[in-house]
């Protein structure tokens, strides 16, 4: 990399974002050492600005402002300008993104924040429009040089509301009970929205931890009154999620939210974590269900992955954008007048009907944003009839221009699509998806686990950022539903070093809870996240990884961890039940009779067989399954001092905590006891 000043440096880097923004006047760096301490020898502020690659915003300020030479004539006078891509440094973002909420702003990207040469904020926003940000760039340039002290003090303070309470000492097991899940429930019952589901108004974000936890809690119930409201609530999500616009009817797969309450209209952006996140909240609803909609739209969404974002390596991309040729949506969007010419008469009248085309729209410029809104029968469009008329739509519009695709590949997300894939296998039987998730581990360990050190990002070769809590935990998770797909000890194995890794990384002895990255002096302060956003908490995932790892293993070190983990929630979940979604779904298991099942038998047999297919298909959210024909030789302890098969196959045994039931011989019988 060249040591020169004035030059924009982000040529150099390997982010689809960062290199977006290669050819702007304005001196770029990336976040590194060299332009820290430039900043520090100057004495100049920095102007940090955080985006991604597929949001809206962050384009639209870049060709407003970031392009233009007087801005950068600006900017390069007062300031140093580090631009970072918030999925590759999750941790900054976090950071200062809690900086700007303290100083009263709605978070948002892009993100703009000023900071002193110590990486502390004073002044923070979003979007600014480029005459406000002229204005802004001059005023804090003069201020820093006339007023620098008012400055500094204000940045100090919110340098110490930000390290404020971020290691709150725990002392002891202070553990919540079944009383915090009636509060989650409670507060979820009072915001759904009944008409098109959900919780809360718009913009409405996919609910899938929610949706998940409700499952339990619908199998939790003992008053049949009740499970039938928290059913109501679970398929008027499901199916307005998949009627509105937010799901894509014609190349499948959801975008990340909606502007409204009915679900209709998108932010076109497609992240490849809310798919897997989709996926698997879909998944859960068919197996507990049978609902035949909800098998449809996994195949689909998954369908949509394989296609448009797995790399041939095996690894899974981040993003579609939501804009193309500078348009936010046009890829997406139709005319009726392009309907009209491109299907024949009947084929028109019907799509008409079914997707609600009007001449006037739904959307911009009289265009239609497809969706399923005033159909009555949605599960017509999985006729043979509308698949054909879909392909030919399909067929169409891939001849327009594209969005731009984020072919990075992200060690968290992937470990998501891990756990979908796997899953899918399970529930649908299909070789394809196990092969999808087996590639995918195999990718992530030749090219992002090497030298007992697993990286964040891949991408051109290059994999960079030390893991964060999110890339540990998601793929842990990954690896234990793989290891229930396939039974190959590999993955077991490979979880269990990850583990222990993310325990001497990142465990904090003092909060009882993880860091969300490794100390290091160019973080303004430590990040210990307990709640959900649009991803799992990966406190809470971690705590379920536990859990489950104690229940394979019987190692006493997973549940004396996960017990002071479920301390650390304890008093926030207390305060604020709903924002722990992911950490009640592992609270739901602790408190559960947890079931681990070991099978022994030969997976050639068929009645072995339909034993384990029976398991994985089964929606039992608190189980562990373990297979295996020689368990003598078995890593997995919950396998090891039953008998290696013989002539009496398959031998199933169903115990909890260490206690086993005298082993059982059919299906017959395994159902009776499930049942039980």
């Amino acid at each position: 990399m060249s040591n020169k000043s004035n030059e924009n440096k982000l040529k150099y880097e390997k982010s689809p974002y960062l290199l977006q923004h290669r050819d702007n006047p304005i001196w770029w760096n990336g976040w590194n050492r060299e332009a820290l301490d430039r900043a520090k020898s100057e004495n100049k502020p920095i102007f940090l600005s955080i985006g991604y690659s597929t949001c809206h915003w962050c384009h639209m300020m870049e060709r407003e402002t970031f392009e233009h030479k007087d801005v950068a004539e600006i900017i390069n006078k007062y300031f140093v300008s580090i631009k970072v891509d918030r999925e590759e440094r999750p941790d900054l973002d976090s950071i200062y993104m809690r900086a700007i909420q303290l100083m009263g702003h709605r978070g948002g990207w892009p993100l703009s924040m000023f900071l002193t040469p110590d990486l502390e904020p004073f002044w923070g926003g979003t979007y600014v429009p480029k005459e406000h940000f002229k204005n802004l760039l001059k005023t804090i340039g003069s201020d820093w040089k006339d007023n620098y002290n008012k400055l500094k003090s204000t940045a100090e303070k919110f340098r110490d509301h930000l390290k404020m309470n971020v290691l709150e000492e725990v002392e002891n097991h202070n553990i919540i009970g079944d009383s915090l899940l009636q509060s989650v429930y409670s507060e979820m019952k009072n915001s759904f929205e009944p008409y098109y589901g959900g919780f809360g108004g718009a913009p409405k974000f996919p609910p899938s931890m929610s949706i998940r936890l409700l499952l339990r809690l619908q199998k939790r119930a003992s008053i049949e009154s009740e499970k039938k409201v928290i059913l109501d609530m679970i398929d008027k999500t499901l199916e307005g999620m998949f009627k509105g616009g937010l799901y894509d009817h014609i190349g499948f797969g959801f975008s990340r939210y909606s502007t409204d309450d009915k679900w209709l209209i998108p932010h076109f952006e497609k992240m490849l974590y809310d798919n897997a996140n989709l996926s698997l909240c879909y998944l859960e609803a068919f197996s507990a269900t049978q609902n035949p909609l909800y098998a449809e739209i996994v195949k689909e969404t998954l369908d949509y992955v394989m296609n448009r974002m797995t790399d041939p390596k095996g690894g899974f991309y981040s993003a579609e954008d939501a804009d193309s040729e500078g348009e936010e949506g046009k890829y997406y969007v139709w005319t009726q007048k392009e309907l009209e010419d491109l299907l024949n008469g009947e084929e028109f009248k019907k799509v008409k009907e079914i997707y609600g085309v009007t001449e006037y729209g739904n959307f911009e410029n009289e265009t239609n944003h497809l969706n399923l809104l005033t159909c009555d029968n949605e599960s017509i469009v999985f006729s043979d009839e509308l698949k054909k008329m879909r392909k030919k739509l399909f067929n169409h519009r891939e001849k327009r221009i594209h969005p731009h695709l984020d072919d990075k590949i992200i060690t968290s997300w992937n470990g998501l699509m891990l756990t979908s894939f796997a899953k899918a296998y399970q529930i649908f039987g299909n070789t394809i998806y196990l092969k999808y998730a087996q590639n995918c581990a195999l990718f992530i360990k030749d090219n992002l686990d090497k030298n007992q050190r697993l990286m964040r990002r891949y991408r051109d070769g290059e994999a960079r950022f030390s893991a964060y809590l999110d890339d540990y935990s998601y793929l842990i998770q990954g690896l234990l539903d793989l290891y229930e797909s396939d039974f190959d000890e590999l993955w077991m194995d490979w979880a269990k070093q990850l583990q222990i890794r993310q325990d001497n990384l990142l465990w904090s002895k003092s909060s009882k809870a993880y860091f969300y990255a490794e100390q290091s002096d160019e973080l303004l302060c430590p990040i210990v996240n307990f709640t959900d956003t649009a991803e799992p908490s990966p406190n809470g995932v971690s705590l379920l990884n536990l859990l489950r790892l104690y229940s394979f293993t019987y190692n006493a070190s997973y549940m004396e961890k996960a017990k002071d983990l479920l301390s650390a929630f304890s008093t926030q979940m207390k305060e604020y039940p709903s924002a722990f979604i992911q950490a009640s779904i592992a609270l739901d298991y602790y408190l559960d009779t947890s079931t681990e099942i070991a099978v022994i038998g030969n997976d050639k047999d068929s009645e072995t067989r339909e034993v384990i297919k029976y398991l994985q298909q089964q929606f039992i959210p608190n189980k562990v399954l373990a297979f295996s024909a020689h368990p003598s030789d078995s890593s997995i302890e919950l396998l090891r001092g039953k008998a290696d098969s013989g002539e009496k196959i398959p031998a199933i045994y169903v115990c909890s905590n260490k206690t086993c039931s005298s082993p059982i011989y059919s299906l017959n019988e395994l159902k009776k006891m499930i049942k039980a």
